[in-house]
């Protein structure tokens, strides 16, 4: 069993929340928690409680990026061979451009 562990307010996180997703949908949200340098637990309590995912830096989310933009320009690829676009392949972009856009306003 694992152990349990306090919130920002020094509250015990001792519930425990499960719920069922396709595998296409569990892709999909372990590349947004890569993206975002969070813990799986702690980007989903954020967007669930609508608060705002911050991404800090770091060498991990720096690969992470990488890799999926590398995936993400193989799909590019795909779709001019006249192939169509499918939103998880969107959603990523935006999440994504989010990111780096972030990134941009940091270095003015």
């Amino acid at each position: 069993m694992s152990a349990k562990s306090m919130d920002n307010h020094n509250r015990w996180r001792s519930v425990t929340v499960a719920f069922r997703m396709s595998p296409e949908e569990s892709e999909q949200l372990n590349r947004f928690v890569r993206l975002s340098g969070l813990s799986k637990q702690d980007y989903l309590i954020h967007r669930v409680l609508r608060q705002e995912v911050t991404v800090i830096g770091s060498s991990r989310v720096y690969k992470a990026l990488r890799d999926q933009m590398t995936i993400t320009l193989t799909e590019l690829k795909r779709i001019e061979a006249g192939q169509t676009v499918d939103d998880e392949l969107l959603d990523v972009i935006r999440m994504m451009t989010v990111i780096l856009g972030g990134m941009k306003k940091e270095e003015v």
